[in-house]
């Protein structure tokens, strides 16, 4: 499988499009947030701009592993693990965590991306793709977020579109 060269996350459109270094796309539904986008901290926004892939975290996981504080919790998600913790942000699978490149934009200070803990991860596959719902993260299905996993390094360029 060729490696992704750039990820265009597409925030009016819902979608990431990953640019593959042999010249092909895939896009994928995503969902970003429910507040729309914005760079401030606490505002539970999508950042926009220039970021980075900073980390890949979850090979090896299996589909549906829970993860908190980036950390997996050795539980796979399901509808009585949702029933029990129905507080949770569900992060699952996968997380690409991402890095601004755009200082005073999406880095430093009150905008600071990566402090923020903005990710790619994966989510529960009964969460509607399409539509803003998240708390700031772009989420996507599982399965998808697995494939793109596979597909990007730490370093890989990603644009927030918005």
């Amino acid at each position: 499988m060729a490696l992704a060269h750039h990820l265009y996350i597409r925030i009016p459109e819902q979608t990431l499009v990953a640019e593959m270094a042999d010249g092909s796309t895939r896009t994928y539904a995503v969902s970003t947030a429910a507040n729309g986008p914005g760079e401030a901290d606490g505002s539970g926004c999508t950042p926009r701009g220039d970021h980075y892939v900073r980390a890949c975290i979850g090979a090896e996981q299996p589909l549906g592993a829970v993860f908190r504080g980036r950390r997996a919790t050795g539980e796979v998600y399901s509808s009585e693990l949702a029933t029990a913790h129905p507080e949770r942000d569900w992060i699952l699978t996968r997380i690409l965590w991402l890095c601004g490149r755009e200082t005073g934009r999406n880095r430093g200070g009150q905008v600071d991306s990566m402090r923020r803990y903005i990710y790619i991860h994966g989510t529960p596959d009964s969460e509607p793709m399409g539509e803003p719902r998240s708390h700031g993260c772009v989420r996507m299905r599982n399965a998808d977020v697995l494939e793109l996993f596979d597909c990007v390094r730490p370093g890989t360029p990603v644009l927030i579109e918005g």
